[in-house]
């Protein structure tokens, strides 16, 4: 009855998913084979509503011979079960990895369906800490954002398995690298990387179209680019935007805001600017260049005053 239940959301997530998509574009459910085995779904740009099912974040799965590894599990319940349909749907193999790439409801609140499973979760090492410490919180801010309903159903279920620096883990036939980075989009960033098809999934490392989100360091964030850059990937995976990109090109326009935040946050406090006039303007350039700009800038810019200040 229970498993009659899940696939029976999923169904309804399938179906409030393919209500949403735009005409002329892949519906929200379709997972797209982005190369041999990899297969990825586009997130909503957007914020979270019950409508869209917070299915706002890129996830996806990578296919070996033996066995599947999926990609961060979604903004809902509804929305992990729907991911899990859709490898159903692609192949039978079991689904043995979860691997998360940070804390984010929108990438978490689907892992109860994957752990049910029997898949083996994974995170960063200092995931377990940042869930645990956050699980009321997101419980009740994600409330007005995705409705009663869908925060009800989510257990926040943390990792089985953590990485401190770097894990390799055989799907069969190909091998996927699972690297830990210093605190930098938050405290908690993993990147994998598909070495058949030298494919990156990048998690919130990396935003496209959609404006960054600061809920880390920007000073680590951007220490760590030319490491990220110079992963060997053809093709890359963000967090949000495409579901594709061109590797490491797609860095650049990210790379130039966080730049541009940085100096003019260090010039408002170099002049004595007061945070309350300094945020308005900081990174005001880059506002056309972004999706969601005034929505997330005002607190990127503020976290990066309080770090900054203390330079």
């Amino acid at each position: 009855m229970a498993g009659r239940a899940r696939r029976f959301r999923a169904i309804l997530a399938i179906a409030a998913f393919g209500w949403m998509a735009q005409p002329g574009a892949a519906a929200q459910e379709d997972f797209i084979e982005i190369a041999p085995g990899i297969h990825v779904r586009h997130g909503a740009i957007a914020e979270e509503t019950p409508e869209n099912l917070g299915a706002i974040a890129n996830i996806g799965f990578i296919v070996g011979d033996d066995a599947v590894a999926m990609i961060d599990s979604g903004g809902s319940v509804p929305d992990g079960e729907a991911a899990l349909a859709a490898i159903r749907k692609v192949t039978t193999k079991p689904v043995k990895w979860l691997i998360v790439t940070h804390m984010h409801p929108d990438h978490t609140f689907g892992n109860q369906v994957f752990d049910a499973a029997g898949a083996t979760i994974i995170g960063h090492r200092r995931l377990p800490a940042a869930l645990a410490a956050r699980a009321d919180f997101y419980k009740q801010s994600m409330r007005p954002q995705i409705g009663d309903a869908l925060a009800d159903e989510v257990t926040i279920t943390l990792p089985d398995e953590t990485v401190a620096d770097e894990r390799r883990i055989d799907l069969g036939g190909r091998t996927i690298v699972i690297k830990a980075w210093d605190t930098a989009h938050t405290d908690n960033d993993l990147t994998v990387f598909d070495e058949k098809t030298r494919t990156l999934f990048a998690g919130d490392l990396l935003f496209i179209e959609h404006v960054p989100v600061l809920d880390g360091s920007l000073k680590g964030w951007l220490a760590q680019l030319p490491a990220l850059a110079a992963i060997p990937a053809k093709r890359v995976v963000a967090g949000h935007g495409p579901v594709s990109a061109q590797w490491p090109q797609a860095l650049e326009p990210e790379k130039t805001y966080l730049e541009t935040l940085a100096a003019d946050i260090r010039k408002a406090i170099s002049e004595g600017v007061p945070l309350a006039e300094a945020v308005p303007d900081a990174a005001a350039s880059e506002r056309p260049k972004w999706r969601l700009f005034d929505d997330y800038n005002p607190r990127n810019a503020t976290a990066s005053f309080a770090e900054l200040e203390w330079e």
